[in-house]
């Protein structure tokens, strides 16, 4: 069995689980089904809003399809949540993102 069909097996018994929703997102997204994956990050962030790892993914995916103030949106929310959770990894991801997007953004952190 393929992974991503092991995934959608295991999110059959639990939709809600944060993890297996991203893991599935990251596998349509290499298959090239991008707005299958659209869906699930936004599914996720619904699901769990302090899920950092989709906010940085959307915000790619947002941008990869031409939806830059999307994208910009996304990573601005993201940062707010890493600041509260102290995740300086994924504040630095999500502040990159934005200092190439967004000509506004000043890039405190």
């Amino acid at each position: 069995m393929e992974r991503l069909e092991l995934i959608e097996e295991m999110l059959k018994k639990n939709k809600k689980d944060v993890f297996l929703n991203y893991a599935a997102a990251l596998e349509y997204r290499k298959i090239g089904e991008i707005a299958k994956s659209v869906d699930l990050l936004e599914r996720i962030i619904e699901l769990d809003k302090t899920y950092l790892g989709a906010y940085y993914q959307l915000g790619q995916l947002y941008e990869e399809t031409d939806r830059v103030k999307k994208a910009i949106a996304v990573y601005r929310k993201g940062r707010v949540i890493a600041k509260e959770k102290k995740d300086e990894k994924a504040l630095g991801e999500l502040t990159e993102s934005l200092l190439m997007l967004d000509e506004d953004f000043d890039g405190a952190w």
